[in-house]
């Protein structure tokens, strides 16, 4: 019995849905930078390892050229192109203006994409691997530059505006101390063991 290479699918992008036949090898970013005209997300490394191309899946941070365009059926899937609530900036974009937590720009979308998810994940109370107290009733530990460090080190940045950009992270997480209160998102989902 053959089997058919593609399938039409429908993604939840920034809240409108989008429905396209995609071949079962394509990523999430070649459908959203290819099909659908969202470039936002860049194309870096195309390997997992520079962050350029994350995205938010159902909240969570998520490099979008490891992730297969069919995976990603029914889940909300957000890019660059729909963190700002219409003319107004996320607190994380307004940030890196603030702050020019980006130089040439290439690797900003992503970087902004993680600080959202790295926000959240803090007012989680999830631990990095710096976090020196991880008994669960400790709560979330202070957000130093070295927390922000950790668990941004998934994006790089060719221009290294590191000082800012860890800067700007801080700025926004102090702006808004309850994420998930704040608008920053969805509570991320406890990982399956």
């Amino acid at each position: 019995m053959a089997s058919s290479a593609s399938s039409v699918i429908t993604l939840n992008i920034n809240g409108e849905k989008y429905t396209l036949p995609v071949d079962h090898r394509t990523t999430l970013l070649d459908a959203l930078r290819e099909r659908l005209a969202l470039t936002g997300s860049k194309k870096g490394c195309d390997q997992g390892q520079c962050g350029a191309c994350t995205v938010l899946l159902d909240g969570r941070r998520a490099v979008s050229c490891l992730q297969l365009a069919v995976a990603a059926e029914g889940r909300e899937i957000t890019t660059i192109e729909g963190v700002a609530e219409g003319e107004q900036l996320h607190p994380v974009q307004q940030a890196f203006l603030d702050l020019d937590g980006f130089q040439c720009g290439y690797c900003t979308p992503g970087q902004i994409c993680s600080a959202i998810g790295v926000i959240q994940e803090h007012a989680a109370g999830w631990p990095s691997a710096v976090t020196d107290d991880l008994r669960p009733d400790a709560g979330p530990p202070p957000l130093t530059a070295e927390e922000i460090r950790e668990r941004m080190s998934g994006n790089l940045c060719r221009c290294s505006a590191y000082v800012s950009i860890v800067e700007a992270v801080a700025q926004a997480a102090e702006a808004q101390p309850d994420a998930r209160r704040a608008g920053l998102g969805p509570e991320p989902k406890e990982a399956v063991a």
